[in-house]
């Protein structure tokens, strides 16, 4: 105080002296005041950290007086607060207005690992009306005793008894203590345990429309440093609270580092998301409704995550392909439902639709009823004006023989879906007909003991196209082979008729043009008129006869012998061969 006044004898006001940097205000500097003066000063865990800070500040030390108020503060500060469960909270809480005097004087990093050594002490040495779920007057727990044998009445004490008196402290102390608690070897569980419950504290209800920038500020620094302080391994917390983590990331402009980060954690527990998890608001340029990129991506994570494990441990390969096998079933449920919701968005590109469906592996579906489901959804509700072309492109995800018999029978019915993949549905439907009505069958043969009849009566069920032919009835395979060979043969047709329209179309022009220039030269009279007249009926008589022989279907190399006269009779006695072929082009054409 006096090196203050000193400096500031040139001033106006030399009696007066500010000290608007006094960490603990008002409050410190009294206590401080009346322990110069001698006057008794209660050391509680309220007013401790101020008064220590302010000790500091106004450098109240040994050099001065022996048992001065840094000494003082200090010896409370390791003997009575650190040993406490309650006061430890307390001051450390009353820390966040001392900064940065709280942290050079190292009082966070004492507090927050007090704090850790007694989250992670064995429980049954502490008393359940200790923790901070009791009103304030009890007192402070004696952590000395923890071998002292507890009462009959003594209710057993909760793994998670500690996570609402840290869940008060600010988000950088907060983090400091699950810093340590981590250091001491928790179990990675109850780590993440006491993360999600300090975000359900929070974070919900504090993002709104028209929320201030300071807000955001905070809360995407909560979320920053909570994705932070994630215990990497499997399953440290829920795959729910990672999503909604990730849609607060993503709403509030998270670091890009930070958010691929947490799209890989979901990844790693993919299979146990939810619809409405998933379902996750764009908040990009794009013009979809949800995220369709956002779940690709943690899709692809998820995959990404399933080989790496598959391959890394070679002992254990069985295993982890059949748990790999299941967690892809389980997230190929999970992708349909997710196509069967946002396919109803108009703004959903086909191309997205078709690369999240073909993202996973054939093996991951054992029935495609979910993605048939989403395609009539897609056709249905928002693109019902698709060509020909993109519902054909659409439909190729689908694979037919993977769909049950319901779904077959409505797809046989759909006006929506190309006739192509119509044609595939009833063929995989009579092919699941005939197979069970041979398992029925085969088990009627079985139950009445005639096992040879039954094994040379019973047709499995076929994976493949191939193998689908070869078990499907033969009466079904002539019918569909006969038809296979009319449309090709209507197709030959139709081009053959096509190219001799063209042909017969310039021969028109030419005859028209000979007949031009014989009108011309018979009217330039003479005596070549009679070899004209004869040149130019020669002519269309040529002419006449490749119509007449186009109109009964013949070729245009023919024979032309036989006269006008031949060709005429020819075509009033073969007037329905004549109008067979022509309907039967019209049809073609239209």
């Amino acid at each position: 105080m006096n090196r203050l006044i000193y400096e500031s004898r040139e001033a106006a006001e030399v009696n007066k002296v500010v000290l608007d940097d006094l960490p603990g205000g008002p409050d410190a500097f009294e206590l401080a005041a009346k322990f110069c003066y001698g006057i008794a000063v209660d050391l509680t865990a309220s007013n401790i950290s101020g008064l220590r800070c302010a000790a500091e500040y106004m450098e109240m030390t040994e050099d001065l007086e022996e048992g001065n108020l840094i000494f003082k503060t200090e010896a409370f500060l390791s003997y009575v607060v650190l040993s406490s469960w309650r006061d430890s909270i307390v001051v450390l809480k009353n820390c966040e207005k001392l900064s940065p005097w709280a942290e050079n004087l190292q009082i966070v990093r004492r507090c927050s690992e007090s704090i850790a050594w007694k989250a992670c002490a064995n429980p049954k040495g502490i008393r359940w009306a200790y923790t901070g779920k009791v009103p304030p007057k009890v007192s402070s727990p004696k952590w000395t005793d923890s071998s002292s044998s507890p009462s009959r009445n003594q209710q057993p004490v909760p793994p998670d008894w500690w996570f609402e008196d840290v869940s008060i402290l600010r988000t950088d102390h907060f983090v400091r203590v699950i810093t340590a608690i981590k250091v001491k070897g928790m179990r990675f569980e109850l780590i993440g345990a006491a993360i999600m419950h300090y975000a359900t504290k929070w974070l919900p209800g504090m993002i709104k429309d028209g929320g201030g920038i300071h807000e955001s500020k905070d809360q995407r620094m909560i979320v920053e440093s909570l994705i932070s302080i994630i215990p990497p391994q499997k399953d440290s917390v829920s795959c729910s609270f990672l999503l909604k983590l990730l849609r607060m990331a993503n709403m509030l402009r998270v670091a890009p580092a930070l958010v691929t980060e947490l799209e890989k954690r979901v990844g790693m527990q993919f299979e146990q998301a939810t619809l409405a998890d998933l379902l996750i608001p764009s908040t990009t340029t794009t013009t979809t409704m949800y995220d369709v990129d956002l779940v690709q991506r943690l899709l692809e994570h998820f995959l990404v995550q399933e080989q790496t494990a598959e391959s890394s441990s070679p002992s254990r390969q069985s295993f982890s392909e059949k748990h790999g096998n299941i967690a892809k079933m389980r997230v190929a449920r999970l992708v349909d439902s997710y196509l069967t919701e946002v396919a109803r968005d108009r703004n959903l590109s086909l191309t997205k639709f078709q690369v999240l469906a073909e993202a996973l592996p054939e093996s991951a579906r054992t029935c495609d009823d979910g993605l048939y489901r989403a395609i009539d959804s897609y056709l249905k509700v928002a693109h019902p004006t698709l060509s020909e072309h993109e519902r054909k492109r659409l439909c190729r995800v689908m694979d037919c023989q993977k769909l049950s018999i319901d779904a077959c029978m409505h797809a046989a019915q759909n006006e929506r879906l190309p006739l192509r993949i119509v044609v595939q549905v009833l063929f995989s439907e009579q092919v699941k007909i005939s197979n069970a009505i041979a398992h029925n069958n085969h088990s009627s043969l079985k139950e009445t003991g005639d096992s040879a009849a039954a094994a040379g009566f019973y047709q499995p069920m076929v994976p493949n196209r191939k193998t689908l032919l070869e078990g499907t009835p033969q009466s079904f395979q002539e019918g569909w082979s006969a038809a296979k060979k009319d449309i090709n043969t209507l197709k030959f047709e139709l081009e053959t008729v096509k190219a001799k329209y063209m042909e017969l179309q310039g021969e028109l022009e030419s005859l028209q043009r000979q007949f031009e220039k014989a009108t011309a030269a018979a009217g330039g009279g003479g005596g070549g008129g009679g070899g004209g007249k004869k040149h130019g009926s020669s002519a269309w008589a040529v002419g006449w006869r490749k119509l007449s022989m186009f109109g009964k279907g013949g070729g245009l190399d023919g024979s032309d012998h036989g006269g006008d006269h031949h060709h005429r009779g020819a075509g009033e006695g073969q007037g329905s061969s004549r109008k067979t072929p022509a309907r039967r082009w019209r049809n073609s054409i239209s």
